[in-house]
Formats: C-alpha cells, structure tokens, sequence
C-alpha cells in the first residue's frame, strides 16, 4: 500500500468519505465527488496533496482513484471491516 504519513487530516478525509460510501452503499468506489454545488467540496489542498502523491486525479468536479489510491481505499476499508472482529 501506498505511504500515508504525513498526509494531513483534509487529505485522509477523501478517503474517509469514500469509504463511508463504499460501506454503506456494498459497491466498490472509484470516484467521489469533488464539488456537489450545495456546498460540500472537497479541500483544494487536499485534492492538490493526494494528486501530488499519485493517489487520485481531479478535474474540479470529480475526484478519480488512481490503482494506487484504490489500493489505499480498500486498505481502509478492509481496516474498517476487521474492527467488528477486534
């Protein structure tokens, strides 16, 4: 899996909100959104950190997972499910 450290909290919240998606809808995310135009939108910072990392690719309205950042997100997700079993 790709190196996560020093990714700060906005940048692992992309994370997060696909993988809350992916849990609660059981289908394999690939995308997020970026802006949904009511005002949630993911940081430009953090959309600028993750692409810099080579984990997802962005075009202002979409955030894309590349393989590496799917490997990361199902990592997550895969951490997430283990804790029922912790």
């Amino acid at each position: 899996m790709a190196d996560l450290s020093g990714l700060s909290d906005e940048a692992l919240a992309v994370f997060a909100f696909a993988a809350y998606h992916e849990l609660s809808s059981g289908q394999r995310v690939r995308s997020v959104v970026q802006k949904d135009g009511t005002g949630h939108r993911a940081s430009d910072a953090a959309v600028d950190e993750l692409d810099g990392r080579g984990l997802i690719k962005a075009d202002g309205r979409e955030i894309v997972f590349t393989p590496a950042g799917e490997e990361v997100l199902q990592g997550i997700v895969s951490t997430i499910r283990g804790l029922r079993s912790a």
